[in-house]
């Protein structure tokens, strides 16, 4: 794992669990979830404009890189969005599991919120360069966003076309467990029709 980020970033620096479970005490499922699957929490990177030169924004003033060292080869989602809630600026998980690896990332402005994971030991080149920090942090996301050719586009047509392609085939998901799950053929042959109009705007969308 090579980031290739310069040396007056680097933190390596050893966080507590408790930073975190304390302010979840009241939440013991989650809680226990935190002990189940965090072993460890290493800072980084701290990506500012005083470590990097890039100039920070009024949105993003400092990226972190948060490695987390895993007990189980999953992705603690629910840890991720209270390690999210407790730090004030964005972060790019680092997970890993014996010897795998896999990335996280939160899209957090006042419109919406949303999570991007890469799958394990997924070939993933991340671009720490831009003219500002939120640049940086808009080129972290677009590497997550595998379903569009994202080079020609403005970030927010980015995000929102990746949005609608990810509804679209849980919709599709759904209206294929319908069919199989019908019995009356008139019923049937509808659904079918609203899947194929499902299936062409989502290939519409990936081809855009």
């Amino acid at each position: 794992m090579n980031l290739n980020l310069p040396d007056t970033a680097l933190l390596n620096k050893f966080i507590p669990k408790t930073k975190f479970t304390q302010q979840s005490f009241s939440n013991t499922k989650l809680k226990q979830e935190f002990t189940n699957t965090i072993q460890k929490i290493t800072w980084l990177y701290k990506l500012s404009q005083e470590t990097t030169g890039i100039p920070k924004t009024d949105i993003v003033e400092e990226i972190q890189v948060f490695e987390l060292q895993l007990k189980q080869q999953i992705i603690p989602k629910k840890v991720i969005r209270l390690i999210h809630r407790s730090i004030p600026y964005p972060i790019l998980y680092i997970l890993t599991y014996q010897g795998k690896t896999a990335y996280a990332i939160v899209l957090d402005t006042n419109e919406q919120k949303h999570e991007y994971f890469s799958d394990w030991d997924e070939e993933v080149e991340f671009t720490f360069s831009g003219i500002n920090l939120e640049k940086v942090y808009q080129n972290l996301i677009r590497t997550f966003i595998s379903s569009i050719n994202t080079s020609d586009k403005v970030f927010s047509e980015v995000v929102s076309t990746d949005l609608k392609i990810k509804q679209l085939c849980k919709d599709v998901e759904r209206f294929e467990s319908k069919i199989r799950k019908e019995k009356q053929f008139n019923k049937k042959v509808a659904l079918n029709q609203e899947l194929l109009n499902l299936k062409k705007e989502l290939q519409e969308l990936q081809k855009a």
